[in-house]
């Protein structure tokens, strides 16, 4: 048999988890390599605990290699071009063929399209920004804490309702809550849009029990560094004296000048197979768009990306095997929401149902935030994520909100 070159660009969630299903399922002749600037991956639902003290930034941290298979390829390297009329990717200068394209690039943060995002803003996306919120947010005597959603869409859409919540607690537990305003400013008409109504209104119901106050239907235009204030589109400006924010989000570059792209930037991919226009090229994840049944489209979480790789994976194996592809990508997604307090909540649900994803609203409790930890100690703690593949405990896993093995 001759040996299939898998090419994967992008060692996040998608990349990685593709990465090792492949590495699993084919044989030694087929060559599976990821592409990646970075040599180290960030677990990302962690950067909220960075934010308010409960990790330190490096232990949220691992190096790529130590979270795929032996066998697994690693070319670090940013993605230059995509060509795939040729089949071939150019990365630092070196043209890489394949046979089997898989992009996993993710969305790519963009704080500088907004005017004053960089300096007025704590980023709690990014590493650095949440590491520099937790050190200004230990001198902080007090007065309005506003989170912001600048743009859509954005990955990880529970997220800032998290850092509110987070953030509200951590301002309690320094003893100054009663000095202190907290403010939820976003575009949305309410959290977590696509998962309904019911859902968006418990999440408001959470953030109002804290006296965290939530402003929706709000386009920012601007944030004002000298006046500390957010200017939005209709005129109206908002006071603050610390920002938390969520910038805006796009495609890679690279991505955007692809044919794989649409005109927003992003790839569009069947919802049940992922591949693209293009034979052989698959998509998972944020890089994604998905319409849904009501127009809404498919949120850009790690959950998500999860699942996809699962799936793209079974399908390059079989028809590599020589067999029809029969996995399909099913929609199902869950989210964990952090409330502060070593609470969370925690809620599933089928985003494929039609005419609106099926998302009951979250239940709550130590148990959910416990099975967050665990999460991220699946992700990030030696040996755990191969144990369980070893020992063949993927489905059972994942029913219990945990992926399949890496």
């Amino acid at each position: 048999m001759t040996g299939k070159t898998i090419l994967i660009l992008g060692g996040g969630v998608g990349g990685i988890v593709i990465a090792n299903a492949l590495r699993q399922q084919l044989a030694p002749e087929h060559r599976v390599i990821v592409v990646d600037k970075r040599a180290e991956y960030v677990f990302v639902p962690s950067l909220l605990w960075v934010m308010v003290g409960q990790r330190r930034p490096e232990a949220i941290r691992k190096g790529l290699r130590r979270l795929l298979q032996p066998g697994v390829e690693v070319r670090q390297a940013e993605v230059q071009e995509i060509d795939p009329e040729r089949q071939r990717v150019r990365a630092d200068g070196q043209e890489l063929a394949y046979d089997y394209l898989v992009v996993a690039l993710g969305a790519e943060l963009a704080p500088q399209v907004m005017p004053g995002f960089a300096e007025g803003a704590y980023n709690f996306f990014d590493l650095a920004g949440a590491a520099g919120l937790w050190s200004v947010l230990q001198r902080f005597q007090g007065g309005r804490l506003a989170v912001l959603v600048s743009a859509m869409p954005y990955k990880c859409p529970a997220a800032p309702y998290e850092a509110a919540m987070l953030l509200e607690d951590a301002l309690r537990r320094q003893g100054i809550r009663d000095r202190c305003e907290v403010a939820v400013f976003t575009p949305e008409t309410l959290p977590m849009p696509v998962a309904g109504q019911a859902m968006g209104q418990a999440v408001v119901a959470m953030l109002q029990a804290r006296g965290i106050t939530f402003h929706p239907t709000l386009q920012p235009d601007h944030i004002d560094t000298a006046a500390r204030a957010i200017v939005f589109k209709d005129g109206q400006r908002q006071a603050f004296d610390l920002l938390a924010g969520v910038p805006p989000h796009r495609a890679p570059q690279v991505v955007r000048e692809s044919p794989l792209a649409n005109p927003a930037g992003w790839i569009p991919v069947d919802k049940h197979t992922l591949q693209t226009r293009f034979e052989h090229t698959y998509a998972i994840g944020d890089v994604t768009t998905i319409p849904l049944a009501n127009g809404k489209p498919l949120p850009k979480a790690g959950v998500f990306a999860n699942g996809q790789a699962e799936v793209v994976a079974q399908r390059i194996a079989s028809h590599i095997k020589g067999l029809a592809p029969q996995a399909v990508f099913d929609g199902l997604g869950y989210c964990w929401i952090e409330t502060g307090s070593g609470r969370a909540g925690f809620a599933s649900g089928q985003f494929y149902a039609e005419p609106d994803p099926m998302v009951p609203p979250p239940r709550a409790g130590r148990l959910w935030h416990w099975g967050k930890v665990l999460f991220e100690q699946y992700w990030l703690g030696d040996g755990l994520q191969h144990e369980i593949a070893r020992l063949g405990l993927n489905a059972g896993a994942r029913t219990f909100g945990v992926p399949a093995a890496l």
